[in-house]
């Protein structure tokens, strides 16, 4: 019998089907620079930040991009400020992952790790699924955490499996419930924090109502998982990974109730060494919104700190001599995320290098005239989801769109708080619907779920999601929620 590769292992099947959306989306954005002019705003250094000229918009002459750059725009992108600033850390961090969790898949250290918890929770395990809920909820919304979570994600699998529940509940319960946090944004520095800098409101002014909505959203997200994972548990073939699931769950089959992190001196030590590394891990995630040095590199300095921790847990923990062929298999099994992510980098590239993003920003600033204060905050809310397809960069399209949205807000009579709180949801919850996420690519290579089946999943969240966010935006404007 084949030895079963250890660490997360991408199937040829969910890589082509991520690979054929990529490839439309991006062939999509070229038909596009071939059909809408092009034009640019001037871009102004403002406290050593790059922000637009809401009045200076001018069409120009189209740039020169022929057909076949299309087809390099995910090499081309490698070497952009973005693709040196984000998108080659982002592949590090992931190469850095897989290996480490091909090590600690092979000890059993995760297996461990699993089972302690749940002795700790004594069997409630709906309670455990609330808190754990509870708590990536919290990191998202009031430190502005999201990718840094993504090592989590095998821990919240193994403990979805053992509880009886599927990959998806693994991942409803940590990666989604960080970003659903993350875009209520009661205290997000990177979302609310920059659009109040840039839109001259005070700092995470307004916050009451925020966090009401962080508790509707709670409630909406509790339900979703909770009767998800209901369902699965009593049907285990209702789940929409049944199949995929099944090797992955032979791995964590072997677990008992037998706390093996008390009776195996080996795995104490691993166990304790690993915990040591995720406490470093949680300080490096919670400092950030306290030291903006840090804001750079939180994601490479996770990545090596999950490293590190998981190699050496999983060889103090017995790992032996088929460590290193476990870490080998780690690193070869997330590989195939590395083109998914450059070509999902080079959908932004594309349009930008066609000179067609500020003609789009250009016609909906137009669009927006002479709308009422709703339609008009609910046409922001859509431009950001819009361009959120693009640039999945919350702070890039802060500096992109809030320099127009905020005179435009004025004149027609929006609260520049409403058209923040409208482009924070847009800018937000589809960062785990939308396949040029680099978060969302990621998270789905550490499992074993298609895209396709992810997003059937999580559209039944998210048709709640847009009503409880439309809702709020209603009150908002009829409340004037302010200060201004």
């Amino acid at each position: 019998m084949t030895e079963q590769k250890a660490g997360a292992q991408i199937s040829t099947k969910a890589f082509l089907q991520a690979v054929s959306i990529i490839f439309l989306l991006m062939m999509v954005a070229g038909i596009l620079t071939l059909v809408i002019p092009a034009g640019e705003y001037t871009r102004l250094q403002v406290d050593g930040r790059e922000v637009i000229d809401p009045n200076s918009f001018r069409f120009i002459e189209r740039p020169d991009f022929p057909i076949w750059r299309w087809f390099t725009a995910p090499f081309e992108v490698l070497a952009t400020p973005d693709g040196l600033t984000k998108v080659v850390p982002i592949i590090v961090f992931i190469l850095l992952v897989g290996t480490a969790f091909g090590i600690m898949d092979r000890s059993g250290i995760m297996q461990a790790v699993v089972a302690r918890i749940v002795n700790a929770f004594g069997g409630r395990k709906y309670v455990l699924l609330l808190v754990i809920t509870f708590f990536f909820m919290a990191l998202g919304t009031f430190f502005g955490i999201f990718e840094e979570v993504i090592p989590l994600v095998p821990l919240m699998i193994g403990l979805a499996y053992y509880l009886g529940w599927d990959s998806l509940t693994g991942l409803g319960m940590s990666v989604l419930a960080t970003n659903v946090g993350f875009s209520t944004a009661v205290f997000n520095p990177f979302t609310i924090g920059i659009a109040h800098q840039l839109s001259g409101l005070p700092l995470y002014s307004g916050a009451g109502p925020r966090i009401a909505l962080f508790v509707v959203v709670y409630v909406i997200l509790a339900l979703f998982i909770t009767n998800y994972a209901k369902k699965i548990e009593r049907k285990p073939e209702a789940s929409l990974v049944y199949n995929e699931d099944k090797a992955e769950k032979a791995k964590y089959g072997s677990f008992n109730v037998d706390d093996t992190i008390s009776t195996d001196p080996r795995m104490k030590r691993g166990a304790i060494f690993l915990g040591v590394f995720f406490a470093l891990i949680l300080a490096v995630l919670v400092s950030v919104p306290l030291f903006p040095l840090l804001r750079d590199i939180a994601l490479p300095l996770t990545g090596l700190l999950f490293v590190f921790g998981g190699i050496g847990a999983g060889l103090i923990s017995g790992a032996g001599k088929s460590a290193w062929k476990a870490a080998w298999d780690g690193f070869i099994g997330i590989t195939p995320a590395i083109p998914l992510l450059m070509m999902a980098a080079s959908v932004k590239h594309i349009i930008a290098s066609g000179g067609i993003l500020d003609t789009v920003l250009h016609w909906a600033n137009n669009a927006l005239a002479g709308t009422s204060p709703f339609v008009s905050t609910l046409m922001i809310y859509a431009l950001t989801l819009v361009l959120e397809l693009f640039i999945t960069s919350g702070s890039a399209k802060a500096f992109l769109l809030i320099p127009i949205i905020m005179p435009l807000a004025d004149l027609v009579g929006v609260n520049r708080q409403i058209a923040v709180s409208a482009y924070t949801f847009g800018d937000g919850f589809s960062n785990m619907a939308y396949p040029t996420n680099a978060a969302l690519l990621i998270t789905l290579s550490l499992t074993v779920i298609p895209f396709p089946k992810w997003l059937r999943w999580v559209l039944g969240l998210w048709v709640w999601i847009l009503l409880a966010t439309i809702i709020f935006l209603a009150i908002a404007v009829a409340t004037n929620y302010g200060p201004f």
